[in-house]
C-alpha cells in the first residue's frame, strides 16, 4: 500500500515537473514536446535518414530556426545590439555548416526546399500581399511615391561614398564600387551576383561583399530600431508621417480556415502573373511585376474585401510560423563562412562598413526630407538595399520587427538592383 502511494506520489511529482518545464514555450511549442522533436531530428540527421523532401526540410528548419531564434532573442548582447534572434539564427546555422556539424545532405535538403522548391518565393509573395492589402489605399500610393526617390538617391550617394573611401584607403574608386558597392546593392545573389559575374567575367570578392554587407545590415537594423525606440523619428512600423498613423493600416481580420486557403491561391496567382510578365520582359525582375500588380490591385480597389482579407490571413499564417525557419535556411544555404573568411581584409571590411554607414545616413536625412519616418526609411530604403535580395530583406526586417514593410524593401531592392546592373554594365567597359 505504501509502495503504491509512493509510486503515485512520484508520478505526480514527475507530471508536475514536466508540466512546469512545458510551460516554457518556443514559438508556441512547449519545451517537453520540443525536446522530443529535437531528439527525433538529431537521430534522423545523424543516421542520414532525414527525408530529402519538403517534410524533412520543414522539420529541420523549423526546429533549428525556432530554438536558435529563441536563444538569440534572450541573449543580452545579441538581444540589445546584434540583431537579436535573426542574426543569431543565421550566424549559428552558418557556423554549424562551416564546421560540418550539419551534414551536407541536410544542407542540400534545406536549400532545395528554400530555393529549389522556391518556398522563399511563396513566403515573400504571401508577405508582400498581406502587407500591401493591410495598408490604406491612399496612404500606400503616397508612401510609394515618396519612398522610391529616397531609395534611389540613397544608393547613388552610397555609390560615390564607397568610391571615395576606396580612393582614400588605396584600392581605387573603380575597384571599390565594382567589387563592393555595386554587388552589395545589386539585389542579392541570383538577381545581382550571378549577372555581375557575367558582366565582370569573374566575381572575386563580390559574393563575399554581399554576405558581409547583409550581415552588417541585419545587425544595423536591429540596432537602429533599439537606439531610436523612443524617438520621434521612429514610426514603429509605419513608413509615412501623417497626423493619423493608425489610418495607414487595416486591422487584422479574424482567421477563417477556408479564407486562409483562398488567400494562399490568390497570392500564388500574383506570383505566376509576375513571372509571366517577366518572361515577356526578361530585363525586369519578376518581383517588380508582382509588387506592381498587387499595388495596382489595391490602389484601384479591384479585389473585393473578402479576398483582400483572405490574402492577409494566409500571409499571417505563413510569416508567423515560418520566418525563423527561413532565417535558418539563409544561414545554411546562403551565408558561406569559408568564402567570407577567404576574402577578408581590412580594406574590404572598411568598404562594407562604409556602404552601411553612408546608406543609413543618406536614407535617414532623405527620408526625413520626403516626409517619411527616418527610422523606417533607414531600414527599408537604406539597409534593405544592402542585403542579399528577398532572404536578406526578410532578415533585415525581422531583426527590426518591421516585416509589414516588406513591399517597400522589395521595391527598392529589386528595382534599384536592376538599375545597379545597368550602371555596372556601363562602368565596367571603361573603369576596369
Amino acid at each position: 500500500m505504501i509502495n503504491e502511494k509512493e509510486t503515485n506520489g512520484n508520478k505526480s511529482k514527475l507530471k508536475s515537473a514536466l508540466g512546469a518545464v512545458d510551460k516554457i514555450k518556443i514559438s508556441g511549442i512547449g519545451l517537453v514536446a520540443y525536446i522530443v522533436m529535437a531528439i527525433l531530428l538529431i537521430v534522423a540527421i545523424s543516421t542520414h535518414k532525414l527525408p530529402n523532401t519538403m517534410i524533412g526540410a520543414i522539420l529541420a528548419l523549423v526546429i533549428m530556426g525556432h530554438v536558435f531564434y529563441y536563444i538569440g532573442a534572450h541573449l543580452p548582447i545579441f538581444r540589445s545590439y546584434l540583431g537579436g534572434g535573426s542574426v543569431f539564427t543565421i550566424l549559428v546555422m552558418a557556423v554549424l555548416v562551416y564546421l560540418n556539424i550539419v551534414p551536407s545532405d541536410t544542407v542540400k535538403t534545406a536549400s532545395g526546399f528554400i530555393n529549389g522548391m522556391d518556398f522563399l518565393g511563396l513566403y515573400i509573395v504571401s508577405l508582400i500581399g498581406s502587407s500591401i492589402f493591410k495598408m490604406n489605399r491612399k496612404m500606400l500610393l503616397s508612401a510609394a511615391v515618396r519612398f522610391l526617390p529616397v531609395a534611389f538617391l540613397s544608393m547613388a550617394v552610397t555609390f560615390f561614398g564607397v568610391g571615395l573611401v576606396g580612393m582614400l584607403i588605396g584600392v581605387g574608386f573603380s575597384h571599390a564600387v565594382l567589387y563592393t558597392s555595386l554587388p552589395i546593392m545589386a539585389g542579392g545573389v541570383g538577381a545581382g551576383i550571378v549577372p555581375l559575374s557575367g558582366i565582370y567575367a569573374h566575381a572575386f570578392g563580390s559574393s563575399a561583399a554581399v554576405i558581409l554587407g547583409n550581415l552588417l545590415a541585419i545587425i544595423s537594423a536591429g540596432l537602429v530600431s533599439k537606439l531610436f525606440l523612443h524617438s520621434k523619428s521612429n514610426g514603429h512600423g509605419v513608413l509615412l508621417k501623417t497626423e493619423n498613423a493608425d489610418a495607414q493600416v487595416v486591422a487584422d481580420p479574424k482567421p477563417d480556415y477556408t479564407q486562409i486557403g483562398v488567400g494562399l491561391i490568390i497570392s500564388v496567382s500574383f506570383f505566376v502573373f509576375g513571372t509571366l510578365l517577366s518572361a515577356l520582359f526578361p530585363s525586369i525582375n519578376a518581383y517588380a511585376f508582382i509588387i506592381l500588380s498587387i499595388v495596382l490591385t489595391k490602389a484601384l480597389g479591384l479585389l473585393p474585401e473578402y479576398y483582400e482579407q483572405s490574402v492577409i490571413m494566409s500571409g499571417q499564417v505563413i510569416t508567423k510560423n515560418m520566418t525563423h525557419a527561413l532565417l535558418a535556411g539563409v544561414g545554411m544555404s546562403l551565408v558561406n563562412i569559408k568564402l567570407l573568411l577567404s576574402a577578408l581584409s581590412w580594406q574590404f571590411v572598411v568598404l562594407c562598413l562604409t556602404s552601411i554607414i553612408v546608406i543609413s545616413l543618406a536614407s535617414y536625412f532623405l527620408g526625413k526630407l520626403f516626409g517619411l519616418y527616418p527610422v523606417e526609411s533607414v531600414i527599408t530604403a537604406g539597409l534593405a538595399n544592402n542585403s542579399m535580395g528577398g532572404t536578406g530583406n526578410v532578415a533585415v526586417l525581422a531583426a527590426s520587427d518591421r516585416l509589414n514593410l516588406i513591399a517597400f524593401a522589395q521595391m527598392g531592392n529589386r528595382i534599384g538592383g536592376a538599375l545597379v546592373l545597368v550602371i555596372a554594365g556601363i562602368l565596367v567597359s571603361f573603369m576596369h
